[in-house]
């Protein structure tokens, strides 16, 4: 029997502040990542500090900021008014230490905490601040929390801040920055701070709009009417409505992307609501009508936010809700009445959505009635024993395999583990719902049917599995079962695929054994991995290309499902206008789809030959 450890005053340990970001990386930045998600660490580390060169712009001292990232190394030169020479050090390294508790200095500022600066110096391999304040200069650098260098004098250089650091690889493993996620961050930045000329490798963002200009670049040609906006010195906001089945929002607070939203945009929302059924209040529309397609941005600025995390992605500050409900209600109001063809345009799609809806739960009452005459269960549905459960946090290890075929179907429910993994089988290729109205969810059994297997009729908060995956052959038709399939939860559940819930199941492409009995297996994804799988088991190896998923035996399929199973998360992060991609690929532009391919066709002619 082991002995009991013993808990006295030895085991007490107390960490340095440094120690303590380095030790709990996820309370200063929440995830790590490796760079490919747009909320991995190292974004966030570039946040922080752009964020304090964009408070400077907010406090009136420099319209230009300057950022370049090379070679992993960040650097983000403003021209405002510089730290306090004095204070540089201090600024950079203690916590709780900075000019934002100053209301008299910063007004409308994202950095609160006396966090942000300090959280990348302790988290970066090399970290320099320099700080240039009339016609003096000072500069402190640092390794990974601790403080080399030091050093002050004289320069001819404009007033500003210059920070440079690199993210620590101990930390941040084998990462990288993404263009895409950078541009991205940047883009917001200038739409939010009209103005602002934001300069980043030589590529100038800058917009005059502010958010009226996200909004037309978010929506481009599904837009149904002009978007209303509406801008003062602490609120702006913007919505139009588009032919989409989802609500979409783009909240922010003193600059900062609130991606989980908060206070502010729940207010924006119901104020909206308020304000349409305002100016027509003999409809009374229903908030599920007047939000269907409804694509909005909203931006507050408060002296004193309150986040429920470090990141900053969600607002929590409840003392504002019902003045901003009121004030948006009445500016909607007013907006309808000046804009009287946009009105027209916006009750007539809302009008359009509500006669649909009723539509539509009369082919849902059709559907259950269907499917009840046809048998009590989903007949493709092999289901597990436990199920998710979002609210009670239970079930995270639920999952659901769907797949094409009986044969596959088989193999996969025999090798599975029956308490956390479901199997659902398709039969043959699924419809295309690239353009479907919702009425092909119901009238189409197979997708109705995978709709009441997942339980997403009404909310996908209501999903049975933490994970849902994309189990097709390895071949023409497996690739276009499974773009179909991402197609349908595309079109259709949104916001499922956005919390990262669909995958896609990598499975070995080969198998290669050495012969004799106790000759090695390797299984191969890769062609690369088949060749080194050969030089291993010699020129005799025994070589199987595995076309579908069904030739696979059941105790092979067990490690292929089992803890080194391979997933690949359907990240929607590097694409802003999934719906124009959606288009494209699976729409109806035939012609134009064959021309891009043959215009950027690759041959290889080593494999050929």
């Amino acid at each position: 029997m082991a002995a009991k450890k013993v808990y006295d005053e030895s085991t007490i340990q107390q960490l340095t502040s440094l120690e303590h970001i380095r030790k709990r990386v996820g309370m200063y930045i929440g995830r790590i990542g490796n760079g490919d998600s747009y909320d991995d660490g190292i974004y966030i580390l570039l946040k922080e500090v752009f964020d304090n060169a964009v408070d400077e712009y907010i406090s009136g001292y420099g319209k230009r900021v300057d950022i370049t990232v090379e070679n992993n190394v960040v650097t983000c030169r403003d021209y405002g008014r510089g730290i306090p020479l004095g204070k540089l050090k201090a600024c950079v390294s203690d916590i709780n230490t900075g000019g934002k508790f100053n209301d008299d200095v910063f007004q409308f500022s994202v950095g609160m905490n006396g966090v942000g600066a300090k959280a990348v110096n302790a988290l970066s391999s090399h970290f320099r601040a320099r700080s240039i304040r009339d016609g003096k200069f000072c500069e402190v650098i640092f390794e990974r929390g601790e403080m080399i260098d030091e050093t002050s004098g004289s320069t001819q250089e404009r007033n500003g801040t210059l920070i440079a650091f690199e993210p620590d690889a101990e930390i941040f493993k084998d990462y990288k920055f993404l263009e895409e996620h950078i541009k991205r961050r940047m883009r917001f930045y200038a739409y939010l701070n009209s103005g602002l000329s934001i300069v980043y490798n030589g590529k100038t963002f800058k917009a005059e709009g502010g958010l009226l200009d996200l909004l037309n670049d978010e929506v481009q040609f599904d837009k149904i009417y002009q978007p209303l906006h509406y801008a003062d010195k602490t609120l702006e906001f913007t919505f139009t409505h588009t032919n989409r089945f989802t609500e979409e929002y783009f909240s922010f607070v003193n600059g900062q992307y609130t991606v989980d939203g908060g206070t502010h945009q729940s207010a924006f929302r119901e104020g909206v609501l308020k304000g349409i059924n305002e100016f027509s209040p003999k409809s009374r529309f229903d908030g599920d009508d007047v939000r269907e397609g409804l694509v909005g941005a909203v931006a507050i600025r408060l002296s004193e936010p309150i986040f429920e995390s470090q990141t900053k992605n969600k607002l929590g500050n409840v003392e504002i809700r019902s003045d901003l409900v009121a004030k948006v209600k009445q500016i909607v109001f007013e907006q309808l009445n000046r804009n009287p063809g946009t009105a027209t345009k916006l009750i007539e799609k809302i009008e359009d959505t509500r006669k649909l809806r009723r539509e539509l739960n009369n082919i849902k009452r059709t559907a259950r009635e269907r499917s009840k005459s046809i048998s009590i269960r989903i007949r493709q549905l092999k289901d597990s024993k436990k199920h998710l459960d979002i609210k009670r946090n239970r079930g995270l290890d639920t999952m659901i395999f769907i797949c094409e075929g009986l044969s596959a179907a088989g193999t996969l429910t025999s090798a599975r583990e029956p308490d956390t993994q479901a199997v659902f089988s398709l039969r043959g290729k699924p419809l295309n719902t690239c353009g479907s109205s919702r009425e092909a969810l119901y009238k189409n059994e197979e997708l109705y049917n995978l709709m009441c297997a997942l339980n997403i009729g009404d909310s996908i908060d209501n999903l049975r599995y933490q994970k849902v995956i994309l189990a097709t052959d390895a071949d023409v038709d497996g690739l276009h079962i499974r773009n179909l399939m991402i197609t349908y939860f595309l079109r259709f559940f949104e916001k499922l695929v956005r919390k990262g819930h669909l995958h896609i199941l990598e499975t070995p492409l080969f198998r290669v054994r050495k012969p004799g009995r106790k000759g090695s297996t390797y299984y191969c994804y890769t062609d690369a991995e088949r060749i080194a799988a050969i030089e291993k088991c010699g020129k005799d190896a025994e070589i199987t290309r595995f076309k579908g998923l069904g030739e696979v035996n059941t105790d092979e399929f067990k490690t292929f499902i089992g803890e080194d199973m391979r997933l690949t998360p359907v990240d929607l992060s590097h694409d802003a206008r999934v719906s124009d991609t959606i288009n494209f690929y699976m729409g109806t532009n035939t012609r134009e789809r064959r021309d891009y391919i043959m215009d950027n066709l690759v041959i290889d002619m080593e494999a050929i030959s």
